[in-house]
């Protein structure tokens, strides 16, 4: 059994300090709550913004309202449990809200007049809503007032696009949310480049239920159906060309549902000498951009960062999530506030993750840590949500091109240690590239797998996750791997071109020449609550940051790669370093660089 610590992941999930399943129904005649608009979405928006009018006669500080997603509600799938007495009965309610607000915290008058005005951003989830007032806070909550019930008006619309990278060069792939199943509906994705003839593919349908989960809440009060999700493969593209595309519903009435149109570039061929711009980081998060529960609590950063990529769309053209994305933590819903979030950004550029504790870890099941961090999802809807070329989806190691790029993602949650299957994939994915095409080979995994000064790792006395460059260093020194990237660690830190713990350059910013060792950078700052350093900083620690950011890679030609730390609350660099070599550079041998012994020899 591994076990892992999550000192450094601060932070409740919102939703999980609701005591939903001990709730007490308790209606009254003179509470209410009214819902307006009562159809949402009529010019085709996938959001809208919904007043909620609340009215109690018994107004307190503890009031809340939460949202409901169906809205009709009842015990039907609550498994029995017992009362203080030991009575065995099912609960009232045994289905978490997707958000929630207290109405005194926007209306503070309302402990006196009993009478607030909420806003609610509402995201078009597949099914109608509900708001429901609460009093006796959030762990003894009496159900007191249901209002109306508002719809999308169509709940079952393609919403939320994801683009990811294909396998090969010249292919892009798209990943949708929607009501309908394949036997409701048959989903394409109509596309065209720009004067080119429009072409149609199709789209496969997955979608997982509740035995799909490992474990409460994923399996009880936090399980929310997840809809159907779409991929479908946009092949033999033209490098370079935009192309405009729109996700569809063939219906079996022979009608179309269409969604709004949306653009992406195609891929560089592999190995072309023209700029190309990788936005990479790690544990963003998702926050409610209502002032719901989330907002700048759980994720405090997270829509900073969000809102900075939005703004500088035009100037990047790939994203790296390395792991822990929305932190669910078994609240399915959250899944699809987090995809809608980031929909500007992954509807016009490839947005590839990783896997993370908080997505995939869960005991006995397969995980190389022991954590409950995942919130009995164990992998099921990162895994089904997102697409990336790995072989076997379940297990999220793969390797990407993209130009003069090679990145090889390694995934954290699953053994890497020498003689495993992922440890053959990693040498594989860094051998088999050729540098002189592709001379920027990068690695990356969730958890810091090289080097960190974060506070519980120096408390450790590992600077790194235990047993992680035991078996990788050799690796990276052996492939020569330019720099590695991690999130997991809740602040930026840059490190020196290391091997065996050792700085193998006394360069801190313009690196030349041989590759004498890995760079390793931990960007984990995408908008979780922030981690701390030790206090005694190692001496291969170059630059330490905690605050929220992001990094951002640019190739300029065969020769030359910049690395910019930006901050997300206003897009400033605020660390930098350039690397500058040449082919040959890359064949030198340095440093157990190249093999001891040889056939020849």
């Amino acid at each position: 059994m591994i076990l892992g610590h999550n000192n450094h992941d601060l932070g409740v999930q919102p939703l999980s300090k609701i005591a939903i399943h001990k709730t007490i129904l308790a209606l009254s005649p003179v509470n209410f709550l009214v819902a307006a608009p009562p159809v949402l979405g009529i010019l085709g928006e996938d959001y809208q913004w919904v007043t909620v009018k609340v009215v109690s006669r018994k107004p307190s500080k503890d009031d809340w309202v939460g949202v409901f997603s169906p809205a009709k509600f009842n015990s039907m799938p609550c498994p029995p449990v017992p009362d203080s007495t030991g009575w065995i009965q099912k609960p009232y309610l045994c289905q978490a809200p997707i958000k929630y607000k207290f109405p005194s915290d926007e209306n503070p008058a309302y402990v006196t007049t009993g009478q607030a005005m909420l806003r609610f951003r509402l995201i078009n989830q597949r099914s109608n809503f509900s708001f429901v007032l609460f009093t006796g806070g959030l762990k003894k909550p009496r159900l007191t007032a249901v209002s109306n019930f508002i719809t999308f008006l169509n709940p079952k619309a393609p919403v939320y696009p994801r683009l990811a990278l294909g396998k090969s060069w010249d292919e892009m792939t798209v990943t949708w949310t929607s009501g309908y199943d394949y036997r409701d509906a048959i989903p394409i994705v109509e596309y065209e480049s720009d004067g080119g003839e429009v072409r149609r593919a199709p789209a496969g349908t997955l979608s997982f239920n509740r035995n799909s989960m490992c474990g409460a809440p994923a399996k009880t009060v936090g399980w929310r159906d997840p809809g159907f999700i779409h991929t479908s493969f946009l092949k033999n593209l033209w490098p370079n060309l935009r192309y405009t595309y729109k996700l569809g519903h063939f219906l079996t009435d022979g009608t179309y549902v269409w969604s709004k149109k949306f653009s992406f570039r195609a891929p560089p061929f592999t190995g072309q000498n023209s700029l190309q711009r990788v936005i990479i980081f790690g544990d963003m998060g998702k926050a409610e951009r209502d002032n719901s529960n989330e907002h700048s609590d759980y994720q405090p950063g997270s829509l900073k960062t969000t809102d900075r990529l939005v703004e500088d769309l035009a100037n990047y053209d790939m994203v790296f999530h390395l792991g822990n994305l929305p932190y669910s933590n078994g609240y399915l819903s959250q899944w699809d506030q987090f995809t809608a979030q980031v929909q500007e950004i992954s509807s016009r550029v490839p947005y590839m993750i990783a896997s993370g504790n908080h997505e995939r870890d869960w005991p006995n099941s397969g995980s190389f840590y022991d954590t409950p961090d995942s919130g009995g999802e164990c992998g099921v809807p990162a895994e089904t949500m997102y697409y990336y070329p790995a072989d076997n989806k379940a297990k999220v190691w793969y390797k990407v091109d993209y130009g003069m790029f090679r990145f090889c993602i390694a995934d954290s949650e699953h053994d890497w240690r020498e003689g495993t299957e992922q440890y053959k994939f990693i040498e594989h994915c860094l051998a088999s590239v050729d540098r002189k095409q592709q001379p920027w080979l990068i690695f990356a995994a969730h958890r810091p797998l090289g080097y960190s000064s974060n506070y519980w790792y120096g408390m450790e006395g590992s600077f790194a996750e235990p047993m992680g460059r035991e078996a990788l260093q050799k690796l990276w020194q052996k492939y020569k791997v330019d720099i590695a990237f991690y999130g997991h660690v809740n602040s930026y830190e840059r490190v020196c071109p290391i091997y065996q713990n050792q700085c193998v350059s006394e360069e801190k910013r313009h690196y030349k020449g041989h590759v004498k060792g890995t760079i390793h950078v931990v960007v984990g700052g995408g908008g979780c609550q922030l981690s701390d350093f030790t206090t005694s900083p190692p001496v291969w620690s170059i630059y330490r940051d905690r605050d929220h950011g992001f990094g951002k890679l640019t190739a300029f030609n065969h020769s030359y790669l910049e690395f910019e730390y930006k901050k997300s609350r206003d897009g400033t660099v605020h660390d930098y370093f350039t690397i500058h070599r040449e082919y040959r550079d890359v064949l030198s041998c340095q440093h157990d660089g190249c093999e001891k012994i040889t056939y020849a020899s």
